[in-house]
């Protein structure tokens, strides 16, 4: 298999007309690919597909998933931070398949990395609602199809400055997908407590880390070099997926960590010399300083590349 890296975005995604002044923005993309510019020619570039509501029911209820067709239809919000324009049901099923090409990619033994710049974002979408910015969950549904792959279990691992409520919902009785959150303590959500561990079957394969306001790379590292670590070396998954949120960063407007991007490097040296060989995949989430976040991505995908 290659063991080179894919990077997986579409225009389409400059559809999600999200508004004047909205944090998840348009620019976001454009600020991402300037920053790899220099780059992508070593990368191998795959289009994502527009996936079908069948894939979307993986995780989501055929009602949320009307409802987002609707709300786009009428372009109207769901709620004052969740956007819906003319275009975004189309550009959520093509980010929703990033993560499936993604899949296949790894299975046919195309690569072995993936990094897949997608909005809008997905990890706080519940099986039932769009929330946080997110319309379908794009980490979930790839799990789900993943597993459908033959990778059996799977660990999501989520370092966005927000926990992943969504994506903790979808997988609270489920055994075979460990969810592994770093996090800010007392924002939004809400959600993300330590006391928070799955229920049934799940229980034990949920680990939540909330780090307190102004924690930075000493408390961020401290988390991956041992928790992760040990949680990653128990579970040993067949795949990694990683909900990549770059709002953890110190100059991102909504949040309040003070990680700097070696602080996010090293963090991702570390998830990728524990997971060694096994396939990962990167999908983007959260990130609201543009220049950081290009930053944040291009680093990322330069320790994807080593």
């Amino acid at each position: 298999m290659s063991r080179g890296v894919a990077y997986i975005s579409d225009p389409i995604y400059l559809k999600h007309d999200t508004g004047i002044m909205h944090p998840e923005s348009i620019d976001r993309l454009v600020a991402i690919e300037s920053a790899i510019s220099t780059i992508k020619d070593e990368l191998i570039v795959v289009e994502p597909i527009r996936v079908s509501s069948d894939i979307v029911r993986l995780v989501h209820t055929q009602e949320h998933i009307d409802k987002i067709y609707e709300y786009s239809q009428a372009a109207m919000p769901i709620d004052p931070d969740t956007i819906c324009s003319s275009d975004s049901y189309e550009a959520a099923l093509v980010a929703v398949g990033a993560g499936i090409v993604a899949i296949d990619g790894i299975k046919n033994g195309i690569f072995k990395r993936a990094f897949c710049a997608v909005r809008p974002p997905g990890h706080h979408a519940t099986p039932t609602d769009a929330m946080g910015f997110c319309l379908f969950n794009n980490i979930a549904i790839t799990a789900k199809y993943a597993q459908l792959e033959g990778y059996s279990r799977v660990m999501i691992v989520d370092f966005d400055v927000h926990h992943g409520n969504g994506t903790q919902d979808t997988f609270w009785r489920d055994d075979s997908v460990y969810y592994f959150s770093s996090h800010q303590a007392f924002t939004y959500p809400g959600s993300g407590d330590e006391s928070e561990v799955g229920e049934d079957r799940g229980v034990g394969y949920t680990s939540n880390h909330p780090m307190m306001p102004d924690s930075g790379d000493i408390e961020l590292l401290e988390i991956y070099e041992d928790d992760f670590v040990e949680s990653y070396m128990n579970f040993e998954p067949d795949i990694v997926l990683i909900s990549a949120g770059y709002d953890l960063h110190e100059s991102d407007p909504l949040a309040s960590l003070n990680v700097t991007t070696d602080g996010v490097s090293k963090m991702v040296r570390l998830i990728l010399d524990t997971i060694d060989d096994i396939p990962v995949v990167f999908m983007l989430e959260g990130g609201y300083d543009t220049q950081a976040l290009g930053e944040n991505v291009k680093v990322t995908i330069e320790e994807m590349m080593r």
